[in-house]
């Protein structure tokens, strides 16, 4: 498996779905390796990283190649391996730079993303909408997986006690890894809730940098959750959200649509102003409750979504076997 994204030192929590998919193949009997690097947006951090991975795999026997993003399946060429490659987001969508205009790195980014799309077995997409900018290539959608034992309802006075959060306000939850993201648009949050100030006693509790141990606990002691992204793939904050049947706020990105319409509680924005934002916020605060959601989500537990995951491979393996007429397993070359 090779990643652009993993938990660092710096970063423990990162990727939580990356890591937990990686522990199911294994509970599931899958050997995984995994080569984790940081591009950074920079030529020569992937040219070392390139450089990297010949030496990582040298002397070592592998079945198939599983690229996390796109752009990262460009480390794996020449291509000698059956190749599955899922798409997440930012490698087909862009990134969002300051000012929200899309940078020219993100832009080229994509276009290796697309790339390395033409020439892997199979491609896995998390949403509908990025398979659609696959163009005429197949895809399979799965959606990153829950992990329904951690992220559960749980009660809400206890959550705010542990969290030193107030009792008697109305409290809407931000979550992300860094609010510094530009995608994010963490102002739009803070100028939505500031719109309502006149009418509720409110507080936009933002969950940063927060162990992801954690984040069920903020979910539970908060009133809704609030999604404001410039694009998204298929938010897990969103799905972890329903586990814990979190009213949900959202902007009309990814799969959240399709996520949260049927559910009574839950409110789509008609727009990305802070106004219209405001006006879905009041319509979920207005009437306080705990929704359905988990009810919604329970197809995907991580158990279903690693069947699913590994049934793709065997299909990228029969694939690339008739292709060659081959099915002796290969090795990565290394440089020397």
């Amino acid at each position: 498996m090779i990643t652009s994204e993993y938990p660092t030192r710096e970063r423990p929590a990162a990727v939580p779905f990356i890591v937990r998919q990686e522990q199911y193949l294994r509970k599931m009997g899958v050997d995984v390796d995994v080569f984790a690097f940081s591009g950074k947006k920079r030529f020569f951090n992937y040219v070392e990283a390139w450089r990297d991975l010949r030496n990582y795999t040298r002397g070592k026997h592998y079945d198939l190649v599983h690229a996390q993003w796109g752009h990262s399946a460009a480390l794996a060429l020449p291509k000698r391996l059956p190749w599955v490659i899922t798409f997440r987001g930012n490698d087909l969508e862009g990134i969002v730079g300051t000012g929200g205009r899309y940078t020219i790195k993100g832009q080229i980014l994509t276009t290796v993303a697309k790339v390395m799309a033409t020439i892997a077995d199979e491609r896995i997409v998390v949403s509908e909408s990025l398979g659609r900018r696959l163009g005429k290539r197949d895809y399979t959608v799965i959606p990153s997986g829950i992990d329904l034992e951690t992220f559960r309802p749980s009660d809400q006075s206890e959550c705010r006690r542990q969290l030193g959060l107030p009792r008697d306000k109305k409290l809407v939850l931000f979550a992300a890894s860094t609010i510094e993201n530009q995608r994010k648009r963490f102002y739009l949050a803070q100028a939505a809730v500031e719109l309502l100030n006149e009418k509720y006693d409110i507080e936009l509790v933002v969950a940063n940098k927060v162990a992801h141990s954690q984040i069920p606990v903020y979910m539970s002691a908060c009133d809704a959750l609030l999604l404001t992204s410039m694009h998204e793939g298929s938010p897990n904050v969103v799905k972890e959200a329903l586990a814990c049947d979190l009213p949900i706020v959202s902007v009309d990105v990814g799969d959240v649509r399709q996520r949260i319409e049927a559910i009574e509680g839950c409110a789509l924005c008609t727009g990305d102003s802070p106004k219209a934002i405001a006006e879905a916020l009041d319509r979920v605060l207005r009437e306080p409750r705990r929704i359905d959601g988990r009810e919604h989500i329970r197809d995907l537990d991580e158990n279903n979504i690693t069947e699913r995951v590994i049934g793709v491979y065997r299909r990228a393996l029969t694939k690339y076997s008739t292709k060659s007429n081959d099915t002796k397993t290969e090795v990565i070359q290394p440089v020397h």
